[in-house]
């Protein structure tokens, strides 16, 4: 059995989720893959999820309304171990990356992390993966039973749903007590398409200049085009823009259709979170800044210059 753990996000599946299935089935047919979701309120996706895979199972307790690591992978190990489960798989999001070595070491399983594609190798799992900041493809093959493996964002395409709707099951296992409490949440200003799911980006440096630089280039362009906001480190350690939004190897890595820079010189921190977009615009005024080494296209000039020109041309 292949195992995947999705995630919910306003009672649908994540975009995430649904790449998730669609690489579990380059490892096996359909018939082979299971969906588990956890939490409560999770009718709605495991409805939608019906739509995927042929097997949904749902665990819906209380105890799991408050997302914690340890509770999450005890209940994913269990409920694995009692599906014979060859191969469990999550999105490499925040809880993918969180809750996934917890599984491995329960398991006694391979991790196979951040994986960009996936295939057999006589019995084996083999996989391939960035690394030195996405420069280099590694190949990665499992050495266990089990493997744990964890799904770049946007390296797989979309899963297609299926005529014929799976079969939903409620599973019921132990669930340790919740050691950490949650007593408040704060929401990061953000507007529109998630940043990690984005068809277009459009980012900016501290050459734009100020924050009001920020809002008339980039969020101006942005709301133009229907696109997410990106940031860079320095921008937001400068407190323009919300963590939220930071794009680097400290931040988000993002991979969508269009990446428009706007005032960002290329650090490589930077560029390891963008760098295979399909396609980069960098506006800049050093000619020599490193972020042409990776663009597409570029122009040279001032940003709050060249971008009310664009937008009025966009109008």
């Amino acid at each position: 059995m292949i195992l995947i753990v999705g995630e919910v996000r306003d009672r649908q599946l994540t975009v995430a989720t649904l790449e998730c299935i669609s690489a579990a089935l380059l490892l096996g047919k359909r018939e082979d893959v299971s969906l588990l979701l956890l939490g409560t309120e999770i009718a709605s996706a495991a409805n939608q999820a019906a739509s995927f895979v042929p097997q949904v199972l749902v665990l819906d307790r209380p105890e799991l309304a408050q997302y914690d690591p340890v509770s999450w992978s005890v209940a994913v190990s269990e409920i694995a171990q009692q599906g014979e489960a060859e191969i469990v798989m999550l999105p490499a999001t925040r809880v993918g990356r969180e809750v996934s070595p917890r599984i491995a070491v329960r398991l006694d399983a391979s991790l196979l992390e951040d994986v960009i594609s996936l295939g057999r190798v006589d019995e084996s799992i083999c996989a391939e993966r960035y690394s030195h900041l996405a420069r280099v493809r590694e190949k990665i093959v499992s050495q266990r039973r089990i493997t744990v493996i964890t799904t770049k964002l946007k390296a797989f395409s979309v899963a297609q749903s299926s005529s014929v709707p799976g079969e939903q099951f409620d599973v019921d296992v132990a669930v340790p007590a919740i050691r950490m409490k949650l007593t408040g949440r704060t929401q990061d200003r953000t507007r529109g398409v998630a940043l990690t799911e984005a068809e277009i980006v459009v980012s900016g440096g501290r050459g734009v200049g100020s924050p009001e630089g920020f809002n008339s280039c980039v969020e101006g362009l942005s709301a133009q085009l229907g696109a997410a906001i990106g940031a860079t480190r320095a921008v937001v350690d400068a407190g323009w823009r919300p963590y939220a939004e930071q794009v680097g190897q400290t931040g988000k890595t993002v991979q969508p259709v269009l990446y428009i820079a706007i005032g960002i010189s290329g650090a490589v921190q930077h560029l390891s979170g963008m760098n295979k977009s399909r396609y980069i615009v960098a506006i800049n005024r050093d000619a020599n800044a490193p972020i042409f080494r990776v663009a597409d296209f570029g122009i040279v000039g001032d940003a709050l210059q060249i971008v009310p020109a664009v937008r009025k041309y966009l109008a």
